[in-house]
Parts: C-alpha cells; structure tokens; sequence
C-alpha cells in the first residue's frame, strides 16, 4: 500500500528520525546538561497523534542526548502562556543556576498575542534573555514559529509571525545560536498537524520538530569538525 500523509506513523514519517539513527547523528555530542527556557511551544504542548508517542520535541531531544550521554542532565522549566518577560523573570535564574551547555530559547510567540505588539521591545526583550543564556557558555539553540501556526481573531497573524521570526534569525545569527526553521518546513502544508486547538504542533509534528533539532545539532557539529 501506497504511504500517503494520512497513513504515516513514527516509523514511516519521512521526516522523523529513529532514535539510533538521531544518536548516531549526534555520536559525538559534548553536551551533558540541556536545558529548556520558554512557552508551551518550548514546553512541547501538543495533542496526541495515532502512530506517534506522545512525548514533546524537548523530551525527544533529551531522549536521544541520553543515548549519547547516559547520565545527561535535563531541565525544562517551559510554562504555558509565558511571554519572555515572565520567562526572565520566573525561569531563568533557575536554568542558568542549572549550568547548561545546551541552552533552548524561546521564539516569543506570546510576544504577539495582543492588539499591537510593540516590536522593538519584543526584539529588546529577546536580546536580553540571549544576553544573559550566552554568558553561561552554553551553545543556544531556537526555532522559528512555522506558518501554519494561527490566530484567525488577528487578521495580521502571518505578518506578525514573520517579523517574529526575522527578530529570531538576526538574535541567532549574532550570537551564534543553532536555529532550526520551522516557517516553511514541508509539515505546515499537513492537515492533521496541528493540536485541537490549532496553535500547538500534535505528536506528530513534535516529531518531527525534534528530528530538525537533531539535524541542526548534527549540522553545526559537522561545521566545527571542518574547522
């Protein structure tokens, strides 16, 4: 029988990864402590999918870490609903105290939950939680929100999340942050992606998130080892 979207699971998801074959990707990982700072996007929120596990992209890529490093340290302190001003002013003491050496950030979705979201104070925001993350040495990692991602109350919701997302490509590009680009990625154009309530990714696309994450973390190790 013919694979088509509807009839993926985990193993045939062209865009997952198997956990040897993550761990193999990421054979020589030197991180031993991950942490997660963030919303429910970093927390991995998302509604159950049928041939997928229901774990969150971050627990994935602590699972597949684990295999590299058995005794890996992992902190996640993602709430629901957080803005980045609650997410430095409630977690991130807490996670620096943790002392990563892989640090998630988060892409401010909350940020542009409102009227009018002031932009260069969401960008000020956001450069002061990178400011802080990078003092503690870790290597940074985020993602862009993915297109399919809306909010129909907001007209302007597509706009808004692509100028959020140029904010986070030019923080990650200026402090070297492993970005993983969700807005286009081939599973926004999937029916069943989404969650109920139609802003967090199902298991399925948490899946598939933590193989870009993988592959992203894979990529930027290949690039260090040509250097």
């Amino acid at each position: 029988m013919t694979v088509t979207r509807e009839h993926f699971t985990e193993e045939t998801d062209p865009y997952c990864l198997p956990a040897l074959e993550a761990a193999a990707l990421l054979f020589d990982a030197p991180w031993q402590r991950f942490g997660v700072i963030g919303d429910s996007l970093s927390a991995g929120t998302g509604d159950p999918t049928p041939g997928y596990a229901s774990i969150g992209w971050p627990d994935r890529v602590a699972d597949v870490l684990r295999r590299v490093h058995p005794d890996l340290a992992y902190l996640n302190t993602a709430v629901n609903g957080a803005t980045t001003d609650e997410a430095i002013g409630t977690q991130l003491d807490r996670v620096l105290a943790f002392e990563p050496d892989l640090l998630h950030l988060p892409s401010g979705a909350n940020d542009i939950v409102r009227r009018s979201p002031d932009y260069d104070r969401i960008e000020q925001t956001l450069r002061g939680l990178y400011e802080r993350a990078a003092s503690t040495g870790a290597q940074l990692i985020t993602f862009t929100l993915g297109k399919a991602y809306d909010i129909p109350v907001f007209p302007d919701w597509p706009q808004r999340v692509r100028t959020l997302n140029g904010i986070t490509r030019g923080l990650a590009a200026e402090y070297r942050a492993v970005l993983v680009e969700m807005w286009d990625h081939p599973i926004n154009d999937r029916a069943d992606l989404l969650s109920a309530d139609r802003i967090h990714f199902a298991a399925s696309g948490q899946a598939a998130l933590a193989a870009e994450v993988v592959k992203q973390l894979a990529h930027h190790l290949e690039r260090g080892r040509r250097v």
